[in-house]
């Protein structure tokens, strides 16, 4: 016993060093013992005078009790034996006074009449723990039968879609804050002067050389009229610079090169460039692109060409009243 509790306070004290050693040297995101091997030495020598200790201890209370005479050594044992007889005992006597059981010197106090081949059966009373646990039961049993099927409380298919739905809105709001997160399905026309500008720069640097300063084309297509080879607006331009042009013979991707917050910006720029017909631009390629999903009020058709129809902004004519009805 006294060997064992000198072995817990060596380890209790090794423990204790150690946090405390943790808690005082700044190792960052390491631990200060992996970033730092010269805890270990200092570690072990703590461990080392502790052993010491509880050795220089044992030897002392050894001398101490050799010089004792017999009276007073039984004096010491008993008082030995109590104190370990009485240790945690708070904590045995409400283990007893929770099981409620009969010791085993009472028990034929409740044995029961019955007996089937020898064997026989005592009348304990439950545990109270167990039977204080049996009424917690019934009285959640109830609170749920009110809450739930009285008062209609919100079911687990209920709090599941409310959960999912503010889910949902955690993850836009993190996405709105954090530009980087968008890709060709989630980004989104950018109107700022300060993002514009951004992708002016962009611009400049990286497509002058294919597209020309005023994004009229050179060896790249013009940018500037309503023909798009993969598509125009936000998304298919996102699309095309990041993942590039027609293989072989087209742009090369940039995704590598610009973060999507920069090709959100370049992006948004390139759709600025719309309708500014530079003079130097170049011929139209590909088809002319019309955003389906924009909203279109009063519109007249024009054709442009043999095969193209362009939506003008024109007021209306009523069918009946261009009839003269």
């Amino acid at each position: 016993m006294k060997t064992t509790a000198s072995f817990l306070r060596v380890i209790g004290f090794a423990i204790l060093a150690f946090f405390l050693l943790e808690l005082t040297i700044d190792s960052g995101d390491q631990w200060a013992i992996v970033k730092y091997p010269i805890i270990w030495a200092v570690l072990a020598m703590l461990v080392f005078f502790a052993i010491a200790l509880e050795i220089v201890a044992a030897a002392l209370q050894r001398i101490l009790f050799g010089g004792l005479n017999p009276e007073a050594k039984e004096r010491y044992l008993a008082a030995e034996k109590l104190r370990e007889q009485n240790q945690f005992g708070w904590f045995k006597r409400k283990y007893k006074e929770m099981l409620d059981a009969k010791p085993m010197a009472k028990e034929q106090e409740i044995v029961l009449d019955h007996n089937y081949d020898g064997i026989r059966e005592l009348d304990n009373t439950l545990p109270p723990w167990w039977v204080y646990m049996f009424y917690a039961t019934i009285i959640f049993a109830v609170v749920y039968l009110v809450r739930f099927e009285i008062f209609n409380g919100e079911n687990q298919i209920e709090e599941y879609e409310t959960e999912v739905a503010q889910a949902k809105l955690d993850v836009a709001e993190y996405k709105k804050n954090n530009k980087d997160l968008i890709d060709a399905n989630t980004v989104e026309l950018l109107t700022d002067a300060s993002d514009i500008a951004a992708g002016k720069t962009i611009f400049t640097d990286n497509c002058v050389a294919c597209h020309k300063d005023s994004g009229g084309g050179g060896i790249g297509p013009n940018l500037t009229d309503d023909y798009w080879i993969l598509g125009g607006g936000i998304k298919n331009i996102f699309h095309t610079i990041s993942e590039g042009g027609r293989a072989g013979k087209g742009m090369i991707s940039w995704k590598t090169d610009l973060k999507p917050s920069e090709m959100a910006q370049v992006a948004s720029y390139v759709m600025t460039l719309h309708g500014t017909n530079p003079a130097d631009g170049k011929e139209p390629e590909g088809d002319v692109w019309v955003d389906e999903n924009a909203p279109v009020d009063n519109v007249e058709a024009k054709v442009i060409d043999s095969t193209t129809i362009e939506m003008t902004d024109v007021p209306v004519v009523d069918n009946l009243q261009a009839n003269g009805k």
